[in-house]
C-alpha cells in the first residue's frame, strides 16, 4: 500500500493507493473526497486559504484585521477576488508589502513583543501584573458571577449548601 499527501496548510489529506486484485500490478488511486487546490497561498508565513476573497483570507495572519487588510489592499492595488484567482504578481505585491518589518509587526514578533510586555508587567509586581498571575481580569471587570473565560471551570466548593427555606 503506497501513501500520496497532499498538503494545503494544516489540512493533510491522504489518498491511498491500493492493488485492485492480488494478481493484477495495477495500482488504481481513491482520493478524498474534498477538491481543494493542492497548493495554498503562502504570505507573512502563514497559508492562507484559497477559496476566500483576499480581504477575509489576509486575517488569518495574526496582527492583520479587517481594517488593516483593506488599507494593505488599497496600498498595493490588488483587487478584492478569490485567493484562487490571484495572480502570481499579485501575490508578490502583497507579500512584499507585508514585508516590510518597520511597517508591520505580524506572527511572531508581535505574540513575542506581547509576552514581554506581561512577562515585564509580572516582575514589576504592579496591579496589572498581579492580576496576570493570577489569571484574573486587568481592566477593572467583576469577578464574584463573571470572569469566566480568566478563572476557568466553575470549581463546587465541599460543604456549601443552599439555606432551608421558612415555611
Amino acid at each position: 500500500v503506497q501513501r500520496v499527501m497532499f498538503a494545503c496548510g494544516a489540512k493533510l489529506r491522504a489518498a491511498v493507493a491500493r492493488p485492485v486484485a492480488p494478481a493484477a500490478r495495477t495500482v488504481q488511486l481513491r482520493a478524498a473526497p474534498r477538491r481543494d487546490v493542492a497548493v495554498c497561498a503562502r504570505v507573512a508565513g502563514v497559508d492562507i486559504p484559497n477559496n476566500k476573497r483576499v480581504e477575509v483570507a489576509l486575517t488569518y495572519i495574526y496582527g492583520v484585521g479587517p481594517t488593516k487588510s483593506k488599507q494593505i489592499l488599497e496600498l498595493t492595488g490588488v483587487e478584492n477576488k478569490r485567493v484562487r484567482e490571484l495572480s502570481e504578481d499579485e501575490l508578490t505585491l502583497l507579500r512584499n508589502e507585508l514585508s516590510e518589518k518597520d511597517k508591520y509587526m505580524l506572527e511572531g514578533d508581535l505574540r513575542r513583543t506581547r509576552l514581554t510586555n506581561i512577562k515585564r508587567l509580572v516582575d514589576i509586581q504592579c496591579y496589572r501584573g498581579k492580576r496576570h498571575q493570577a489569571s484574573l481580569p486587568c481592566r477593572g471587570q467583576k469577578t464574584k458571577t463573571n470572569a469566566r473565560q480568566r478563572k476557568g471551570k466553575k470549581v463546587a466548593i465541599a460543604g456549601k449548601k443552599k439555606a432551608p427555606t421558612a415555611r
